[in-house]
């Protein structure tokens, strides 16, 4: 059974949500913008004044009956309120900057890295070591942050290089540790 496909969705007064039977997509709409998302055609979704009811035709689409609730109910967050990463650099002389749409990574390559940001997210750069994803998708944010993490990933025996904020890194002994 799954838990996560059952429980319902509530939708707060401002987001307004037009599912389309006919093509599978449902569509959010709030204050910080519109989504929509094709869903699969064996969980049907009905929306109860302001609650969306997610159903499954049989007991083989558990998996993706709470996999459709969770992006679905992500959608609603999204253009409600919005999801941010943060990512921290961690070494001598690594440092980040934002030119106009382009993050550009100085992390101890011989030259630096250049990113260009995604359309619908927002980059911020507080400080030279300190970096803010922000957006409506989940997905987008997310990603995004992991691929600027790819280009240093944190190492585990000095910790340097990109992480997430609230990431913990293990450490390791070197050689001449005992």
């Amino acid at each position: 059974m799954s838990r996560i496909g059952n429980k319902l969705i509530d939708l707060p007064e401002n987001v307004t949500v037009k599912l389309d039977d006919s093509k599978h997509t449902v569509t959010v709409k709030g204050p910080k913008g519109e989504l929509t998302r094709q869903v699969s055609p064996k969980i049907k979704i009905t929306q109860e004044g302001n609650q969306l009811k997610f159903e499954r035709s049989n007991e083989n689409d558990k998996a993706i009956h709470g996999t459709t609730r969770a992006n679905v109910n992500n959608m609603v967050i999204g253009v409600n309120e919005g999801f941010q990463k943060s990512l921290e650099l961690v070494g001598v002389g690594y440092r980040a900057q934002k030119q106009g749409t382009k993050l550009v990574l100085n992390v101890g390559y011989s030259n630096p890295v250049e990113m260009v940001t995604p359309e619908g997210l927002t980059v911020d750069v507080p400080s030279n070591t300190q970096i803010n994803i922000s957006g409506i998708s989940k997905q987008e944010v997310g990603q995004f942050a992991a691929e600027i993490r790819d280009v240093r990933p944190p190492e585990p025996y000095k910790g340097k290089g990109i992480k997430y904020v609230d990431e913990h890194i293990r450490r390791k002994e070197g050689k001449t540790g005992k």
